[in-house]
């Protein structure tokens, strides 16, 4: 079955009986494009972006929709799996923009994926709010219709190397592996310019294959470099598999850091006692406590409706996922209109005060405006380090 062809159909449907009952145009819902991963290696972090996505929808509508001038349109929301595949994240957005005729787009997943879908947001003037790129290089295109929720790398090493500094004077070495893909090399390199800064030696630095089933040759490699400080970069099950293969090489150090995987539960569920004293730095944290005027009202609201929909507190990227739906509900509510044009200028102007954090974006479309949590696995459970304002503990020494 053409799903595609089904929803146009479904749409035409509508339209129609929208016409025969006398409806306008306006009251036809508003169409969001969504490619995900939700099947493939990066499905894990794909469904979580869905579950943020839906939540927002769903609370959304069940408050009439959203609110443009006089009229309230619910929200419409075109999921196509792109199977992990970043050309195929590409072609759906395609089909999305052209086929599918969404008035609106949310970026896949990952920085890779979310700039090469950009172009087709830009091509066909379509903002498209991306919930996962952090990665510079994402927005070095000069492009007017990407957005994203989340801050640069550097805001997530900076903090993390001033903690070892301050907190670690004893560590000197640091090693490095990273994922071969845009965000975890983009996010490994930060995490070089940070330690070198700080004037700690990288003794080693290597990426491996998206995909990679066996970690133990660079692992070995690691383990006679004789590092103080471990950082790995990757995803879910990258980083679950880094770690259990650490421990089964005897590979010890006072500090482990792999970014993101220890702020998902599934991490920790998945490595158990093994998780315990690895750090990471996140956007997000159900810990955060931010009012704000979006349809949650706080942060500790949104981890309520959350934990009420799905039966677990939400992370940075269930979060994150619900974030670009706030983020796109305000500016098309400020602008009292969905004019692509009219609310691409107040995607522009910022202040956005929302349950994920104050949201303003920088010239070329990146958020600038609140400071990420690191976060460490203490005694199972995931404390806050940093900042201080959240902060639920210091760091601990030691990873075995």
């Amino acid at each position: 079955m053409n799903l595609g062809n089904v929803r146009r159909g479904v749409l035409a449907a509508l339209m129609a009986s929208a016409v025969v009952a006398g409806a306008s145009a306006a009251e036809l819902p508003i169409r969001i494009g969504a490619p995900l991963p939700l099947t493939g290696a990066l499905s894990p972090e794909g469904v979580k972006l869905q579950q943020g996505y839906e939540l927002w929808k769903d609370t959304v509508n069940a408050a009439g929709g959203i609110a443009v001038g006089s009229v309230k349109r619910l929200v419409e929301i075109v999921y196509y799996d792109y199977q992990s595949m970043t050309p195929k994240a590409v072609q759906l957005a395609e089909k999305l923009a052209t086929d599918d005729k969404v008035d609106f787009m949310f970026g896949p997943f990952g920085s890779g994926a979310s700039k090469a879908a950009s172009t087709v947001a830009e091509r066909y003037a379509i903002p498209m709010l991306a919930p996962t790129a952090s990665s510079v290089e994402v927005y070095d295109q000069g492009y007017k219709n990407l957005f994203g929720t989340f801050t640069a790398n550097d805001t997530l090493s900076e903090p993390m190397a001033d903690i070892i500094k301050a907190k670690a004077p004893n560590v000197k070495r640091v090693a490095i592996l990273a994922r071969n893909d845009l965000y975890p090399l983009a996010l490994g390199q930060e995490f070089e310019k940070s330690s070198k800064k700080r004037g700690l030696e990288v003794v080693y630095f290597e990426k491996y294959a998206i995909n990679t089933l066996d970690h133990a040759s660079a692992l070995t490699e690691i383990k006679a470099a004789k590092p103080d400080w471990i950082i790995a970069t990757g995803y879910i099950n990258d980083l679950i598999l880094i770690r259990k293969q650490m421990a089964d090489l005897g590979i010890k150090a006072q500090a482990v850091t792999m970014i993101n995987a220890p702020a998902y539960q599934e991490f920790i569920d998945a490595t158990g006692t093994l998780a315990e004293n690895v750090t990471t730095a996140t956007w997000w944290h159900p810990a955060v406590r931010y009012e704000s005027k979006d349809v949650f009202g706080s942060s500790v609201k949104y981890s309520e409706m959350f934990q009420k929909k799905f039966n677990a507190l939400p992370d940075f990227t269930n979060a994150t996922g619900s974030s670009v739906g706030v983020v796109l509900q305000m500016a098309i509510e400020r602008a009292g209109s969905v004019d692509r044009d009219k609310v691409r200028e107040t995607l522009v102007k910022g202040g956005f005060d929302t349950f994920f954090g104050p949201l303003t974006f920088n010239g070329v479309g990146q958020a600038i405006s609140y400071v990420p949590p690191v976060i460490q696995i203490q005694g199972g459970k995931t404390v806050v380090i940093y900042p201080e304002v959240i902060k639920g503990g210091d760091l601990q020494l030691g990873v075995r």
